[in-house]
C-alpha cells in the first residue's frame, strides 16, 4: 500500500506538466519517447535467463496493453480535452478494475465493487464542477479505452507475477512489459507521427526525461509491485487516489485555490472506500 500511495503522489503532479509543458508536441511521439526512456531505466536490470520465452512473451503482451496502448490513447486525449477533464474521465478506472476482477475470478465481490464506487464518488466530489468543453465525446471515449487497458493490465500483471518463481525479482523482468509497451507505441508512431516535425525544446526534453524515467519508469514499476501486494478492492481505490492528492498538492505546495469542503468530502469518501476494501469479510455464523 505505501508504494501505491507514493506513486499516486508523483502522478498527482503529472497532469499539468503534460498539458502545460508538452503542448504542441505530437501525442503519439510523446507516448513513445516516455516509454522508451522508461525502458532504458530497467534495461540494465534485465535478466533474460530467469524467464522462459513463453512467460516473457506474456509479460510483453501485458505491457503492450497496460502501458503501450493505454499511453497512446491517454496522450491522444489531451488533444481534445483540458487537463482537468482528462483527470475527470479517468475516474471510472476503479469500476472497470473491480468488474474485470469479478469476470476473471468468476465471482462478484460486492465489497470491492462498493469500494470502487466510493472511490469514484470521492474523486468526482473533488473534481467535477461543470461539463468539460472541447471535443468531449472523442476525448471521453479515448480515456475510457485507456482506463480499460490500464485496469486489464494491472490484473494481468498480478496473475503473471504470481506464476513467476519467488526468487525472480520484479526488477529483473520489468524490462519485458516495457519492451512490449515501447513496441506498441513505436508501431503507433509509424502510422500517426511525422517525426521530422517533432522538435522538443530543451525544457520539453527535461520534462520528457522526468516523466519518462520517473512517472513512467520507476512509478510503473512501483505501481505494479504494489498492485501484487494488495487485494483488488484496495487496488481499485488507489487508482483514483491521485485525484484528491493532486488537489491537496496544488493547495499546499503551489498556492492554488481549491474548494476545501469538496476536498474534505472527497477525502472522506476515499478513506471510506479504503476501509471497505481492507476490512476482512464477515465470517458466517456458527
Amino acid at each position: 500500500m505505501p508504494l501505491l500511495l507514493l506513486v499516486s503522489l508523483v502522478w498527482a503532479f503529472s497532469f499539468g506538466l503534460i498539458k502545460g509543458q508538452l503542448a504542441g508536441l505530437d501525442s503519439t511521439a510523446v507516448a513513445t519517447l516516455r516509454l522508451a526512456l522508461a525502458g532504458l531505466v530497467f534495461l540494465p536490470l534485465f535478466r533474460p535467463a530467469r524467464v522462459a520465452w513463453r512467460t516473457g512473451l506474456r509479460l510483453a503482451l501485458v505491457g503492450a496493453v497496460q502501458f503501450g496502448l493505454m499511453y497512446l490513447l491517454y496522450q491522444r486525449a489531451y488533444v481534445y480535452l483540458p487537463a482537468y477533464a482528462v483527470v475527470l474521465f479517468t475516474l471510472t478506472t476503479p469500476l472497470y478494475l473491480a468488474l474485470l476482477d469479478a469476470l476473471a475470478e468468476r465471482r462478484l465481490r460486492p465489497r470491492y465493487l462498493l469500494a470502487a464506487a466510493l472511490a469514484l464518488l470521492g474523486s468526482a466530489a473533488v473534481w467535477f464542477q461543470d461539463t468539460p468543453r472541447g471535443d468531449l465525446l472523442q476525448g471521453c471515449l479515448l480515456i475510457q479505452a485507456s482506463n480499460l487497458c490500464f485496469a486489464a493490465g494491472q490484473l494481468a500483471w498480478r496473475r503473471e507475477r504470481a506464476r513467476l518463481a519467488a526468487a525472480v525479482s520484479d526488477a529483473a523482468v520489468f524490462a519485458l512489459p516495457l519492451a512490449g509497451a515501447v513496441a506498441t507505441a513505436a508501431l503507433g508512431s509509424c502510422v500517426f507521427t511525422d517525426w521530422t516535425a517533432v522538435h522538443p525544446t530543451l525544457a520539453q526534453w527535461a520534462v520528457l526525461a522526468g516523466l519518462g524515467m520517473i512517472s513512467s519508469g520507476a512509478c510503473f514499476f512501483w505501481w505494479n509491485l504494489g498492485a501484487s501486494r494488495v487485494n483488488a478492492g484496495t487496488l481499485a481505490v488507489f487508482n483514483n487516489a491521485k485525484v484528491p492528492l493532486g488537489v491537496a498538492c496544488s493547495l499546499l505546495f503551489f498556492g492554488e485555490h481549491a474548494d476545501l469542503p469538496r476536498l474534505l468530502v472527497g477525502g472522506a469518501l476515499m478513506a471510506a472506500a479504503l476501509w471497505v476494501a481492507e476490512r476482512p469479510p464477515a465470517r458466517p455464523a456458527a
